[in-house]
């Protein structure tokens, strides 16, 4: 693996730049030296919340056995042994965790994110004197002091995995205690400081192990989740969690006898929900835990339990603010920005790119795109022979997204490639005989893909790598021998995020090569922004930190020098002229051109409009029963009357009214359905936008993407180019200095944020999503500018976000940095904290219980589940049986998945009933599509929730959170038409929602029969 290098041996960037670690740092100081955190908590729209249970949280009891410290939300407090109020002696701006308390009891340790990474920080037991105690590019976690005081251990991946290390307090000496290849981690000290427990994943032998000067020895071997080990007074007995997904539970080791102990409930009633945090001590016999949302104190030998009852005060705020304006009327034709795979030609005369669902030809000095394809299929992702005579594209003209080609003088277009599953990214060899391309698989999930070559002559295929996740376009070296990529390196087994690298694949088998120009920062959102290999094989070009770089490598693409910065704006999807002198990229809405050997920068006039798909007729509909999504009772017999794409009026039935009929009078209606958490991507071709219709779901919140990709989707579906819903987007995941996902961007410096946040403007955003390593003290910055623009925010975090006023949160699980969730336990419980929290704050929560286990619930409950027809129609045998066949294999993987559901409803259920605004989505493609959005509603039902909630939750409050309920979520007078007719009563029935017999989207009508059907 390669190591992220020191910050000493980073290369210099030409232009001053704040790094976002100490970006974070400046910010914290001026927190801390102004009274801005305070003025903000005491705002008019401030709200206090008292918590008096936390979701794992952590403690760690004094050395004087009198004062408490906690972590609760982020935040370290202390309170009195004997309960009381808490005091904060941390901001809540760092994500503080897993406190440890000096042997002196002057001072608390801590693991905290406030500058990025992972990092040990202490405070003293007052308050004062925040002080950081590691440094670099690395994640520490899980601090104990030792017991004399001299130094703190901790695990690190700073070598490559999980191990522990141990440092001196005085002279700041590192020491590396573990060295194993597996991932070692929570280490505990014994009593007397000569020995150092902790979990261990050694293949051989996983489980609890001592570590002495003599050497480590396993104490216990145990293939369940473990934590948090910890010596007993006498150093005989080691405490640690055990957690099987059936049970969360305090356990016992006896070191000598090497048999252990099950201190809590595992089964039946009354069953222990213990967090994975370290044990704490009041004397020989009295020890210390948190569970079940409590502090609590036991005796050995001794069921009874104390607990140690608490209040912590909080600030929230519920954000008010100008929301963005939204036209969707035609009769404006505004400019098409979703641009996607912009690729030069060789004589860097001519540009092509996908838009509006079909493939555009641009000459230079000619501002006006010609369309090489026009049909109702998805064409996208072209790319020049390189003697300029051939288009490569993808089309979904065949049924599936295949690989065509464009003759460029006689606009012939042949099938090359027509496989089972969809391709991606095309690419030609630089003698153009070959053709790379990636081809997904049955699941098609975010773009996973095995590289493969096809000979353009002969059809010929051949599978270069095995499939590789969300990699960026391939690009070859000039003798066809290197294919380089975009992929993922972790840097350990233990959590999932790393950093974008060049993967370097050699087509004579020879072992990959991650190669970085700067190795501890990602390269940019993968998929398009290189690497570009230049055709003379000199450099390669790729996008890192929003700005175009290239980097000077050798035949094989190995780094041979330093690399240099082209551009001082955002500037993407990089492409070469045959000459290399030349980079054509998109610089945020504009196409533009570099000259190498000047620096010289020319934009490409583009001169492209789109316009609404609007009906200007009269339509009438006559129902049997409207559910307006306001109110739990039907309009019975009436009339909705639809002047070109909105709702004149909704009367009652009068025969022989002017205009369309459409008679529904034994059916009922509903507003259209919103998505509130979904991911697509092109791949999936034209079918996507009539899936999500044939489900009566008329509005989709996509929570990242390629934003070029996810715009032409957007513009395709509301010029009418495609068949869809309406779109409400974001760009790609916002995120820290790890990124894990293909469509995540990396934020490493205060410049680089600012032109995201500038984009989201240029590029029309709905909203912008933040992901799991963004630090609070930036995702502040970010709110601030995206209220002042009139987008809300979303993330997966609760607290403090919603203290300087996020409007939105996504899962009640879902992805942590932490590795446990502040949101919900390993048992699946939330607690007072969590549920408080989100009530007097109003922030918003999609809690995607589908895909917690609410798809698979859901489907053991119904025979006919997999029946429906509109999935039969849209997904193939293979895949529908290796959904069946997953159900199994999860409950043998995660056991209690699926038993531990009911816990996840009782929360939703609760929040619904309390008046926390709860919406609807599902986190698809995870599980599929459209389908997903139906089962949410289903288990929300199943948890007693009335449909009439569901449904609200999934029309009008999903149209308030994304901005739009002026127009959308509720079927009245002067709103937009979007409406489904279905057969049944859904508001006694939930299930008859899903019986879909027309969808009108923006006054269109579509019949079930239209939807199901290819063009």
């Amino acid at each position: 693996m390669i190591r992220p290098t020191p910050f000493s041996e980073v290369p210099q960037l030409k232009t001053p730049r704040v790094t976002l670690g100490v970006f974070c740092l400046l910010l914290l100081v001026s927190f801390f030296n102004s009274k801005n955190a305070k003025a903000y908590a005491t705002t008019a729209d401030s709200i206090k919340v008292a918590l008096t249970e936390g979701t794992n949280m952590a403690l760690d009891l004094s050395p004087d056995k009198t004062t408490i410290a906690a972590d609760i939300q982020g935040t370290i407090w202390s309170i009195p042994i004997a309960g009381g109020d808490a005091k904060a002696l941390t901001d809540g701006m760092g994500d503080d965790r897993q406190p440890s308390w000096s042997p002196d009891g002057s001072k608390v340790a801590f693991q905290s994110f406030r500058d990025g990474y992972y990092h040990i920080w202490s405070v003293n037991k007052d308050g004062s004197g925040l002080k950081q105690i590691t440094l670099g590019v690395f994640d520490e976690r899980e601090p104990e002091w030792s017991p004399d005081g001299k130094s703190i251990v901790f695990s690190s991946d700073r070598a490559g995995n999980y191990d522990i290390w141990k440092m001196d307090l005085h002279t700041h000496a590192l020491t590396q205690i573990t060295k194993d290849p597996a991932n070692d981690y929570c280490p505990s000290f014994s009593p007397d400081g000569s020995k150092i427990t902790f979990i261990s994943e050694r293949t051989s032998a996983p489980g609890i192990y001592i570590w002495s000067s003599d050497g480590e020895k396993l104490a216990i071997k145990s293939a369940g989740k473990l934590a948090a080990p910890a010596f007993n007074p006498a150093g005989t007995h080691i405490f640690y969690n055990l957690s099987t997904g059936a049970f969360s539970s305090l356990q016992d080791l006896d070191i000598a006898a090497g048999t252990t102990t099950a201190l809590t409930v595992t089964t039946g009633a009354g069953i222990s929900d213990v967090f994975p945090f370290r044990t704490s001590w009041l004397n020989e016999e009295e020890y210390m835990y948190s569970a079940d949302g409590k502090i609590k104190i036991s005796t050995v030998g001794e069921k009874n339990e104390e607990l140690v009852p608490f209040k912590a005060m909080v600030t929230v705020v519920t954000p008010k603010y100008a929301r963005k304006a939204y036209d969707f009327n035609a009769g404006k034709p505004k400019s098409v920005k979703g641009i996607k795979g912009l690729n030069v030609s060789p004589d860097g005369k001519r540009y092509v790119f996908s838009a509006l669902g079909d493939i555009w030809l641009l000459e230079k000095g000619n501002p006006i795109p010609k369309a090489l394809t026009k049909d109702a299929y998805m064409d996208a992702d072209p790319t020049w022979s390189p003697d300029g005579t051939q288009l490569a594209f993808l089309s979904d003209r065949s049924g599936a997204m295949n690989l065509w080609l464009h003759d460029i003088k006689t606009g012939k277009q042949t099938m090359l490639v027509k496989l089972d599953y969809d391709l991606n990214y095309p690419n030609w060899s630089p003698d153009g005989s070959k053709i790379a391309f990636y081809m997904g698989d049955s699941k098609n999930t975010w773009g996973r893909g095995t590289l493969q070559t096809v000979e353009v002559k002969t059809g010929k295929i051949e599978k270069i790598h095995e499939s590789l996740f969300v990699p960026s376009q391939p690009s070859w070296s000039p003798d066809g021998q290197t294919i380089a990529l975009s992929g993922l390196q972790v840097y350990s087994t233990r959590y999932r995020e790393g950093i974008n690298k060049f993967i370097l694949v050699s087509l004579d088998k020879q072992p990959d090569r991650f190669v970085s120009p700067m190795p501890e920062r990602s390269l940019g959102m993968r998929a398009k922004n290189g690497p570009a290999w230049s055709p003379d094989g000199k450099y390669i070009a790729y996008t890192q930190d929003g700005l175009l770089w290239t980097v000077p490598v050798d035949a094989t693409g190995n780094i041979v020098g330093a690399p240099k910065v082209l551009t001082h704006e955002l500037s993407e999807v990089p492409s070469w002229t045959a000459d290399s002198k030349t980079i054509v990229f998109m610089a945020t809405d504009t196409i533009k051109q570099i000259t190498l050997a000047d620096g010289k920068i020319e934009t490409i006039p583009l001169n492209f409009k789109w316009d609404y798909k609007q009906p200007k007729e009269i339509t009438v509909i006559h129902a049997g029963k409207v559910f307006d999504g306001k109110n739990e009772a039907y309009h019975t017999n009436v009339d909705i009357i639809v002047e070109g794409n909105r709702i004149r009026e909704i009367v009652p039935h009068k025969a022989g009214r002017t205009g369309k009929l459409i008679d529904a009078s034994d059916k009922t209606i509903i507003p259209g359905l919103f998505e509130m958490h979904t991911h697509q991507h092109a791949m999936t071709g034209e079918k996507l936008g009539r899936l999500w219709l044939s489900y009566g779901i008329t509005s989709l919140r996509e929570t990242g993407a390629d934003p070029f990709d996810a715009l032409e989707r957007k513009e395709s579906w509301d010029a009418g180019t495609l068949t869809g819903p309406r779109e409400f987007f974001t760009g790609g995941l916002t995120d820290g200095s790890r990124i894990y996902y293909g469509l995540a961007n990396s934020i490493y410096s205060t410049s680089q944020l600012d032109m995201e946040l500038d984009r989201s403007v240029r590029l029309g955003y709905d909203m912008i999503k933040t992901y799991v390593r963004m630090p609070d003290i930036l995702q502040q910055r970010i709110t601030n500018f995206a209220h002042a623009h009139g987008l809300p925010v979303s993330s997966h975090e609760i607290f403090p976000a919603m203290r300087y006023g996020v409007d939105a949160v996504e899962h009640i699980g879902g992805t942590s940095r932490r590795g446990y969730s502040p949101k919900i336990t390993a048992m699946n419980h939330s607690y007072q904290d969590v549920k408080e929290l989100l009530l007097k704050s109003q922030m918003n929560i999609t809690p995607t219980i589908s895909l917690q286990g609410g798809y698979f619930a859901m489907a053991s409950k119904d025979p006919d589940f997999y029946e429906n027809k509109q999935f039969r129609a849209f997904y193939s045998t293979e895949f529908i049986n290796e959904i069946k066949a997953n159900v199994p294999m999860i409950e043998k993987m995660f056991p209690g998945y699926m038993s531990n559901f009911g816990q996840i409803q009782k929360t939703t259920k609760t929040l619904m009933a309390s008046g926390a605004r709860v919406t609807a989505g599902t986190d698809s493609p995870f599980v599929p599509y459209a389908m997903s959005l139906h089962t949410e509603l289903q288990a929300w039902v199943d948890s007693g929730i009335s449909p009439f909630e569901t449904l609200r939750s999934a029309t009008l409050w999903a149209a308030q959170a994304v901005g739009v309920s002026k127009d959308l979520g509720s079927l009245e007078k002067g709103k937009l038409a979007d409406l489904v007719i279905v057969d049944g009563d859904p508001l006694v029935q939930i299930r008859d929602a899903w019986n879909v017999k027309s969808v009108m989207k923006n006054g269109i009508i579509f019949t079930i029969d239209d939807l199901l059907k290819r063009p």
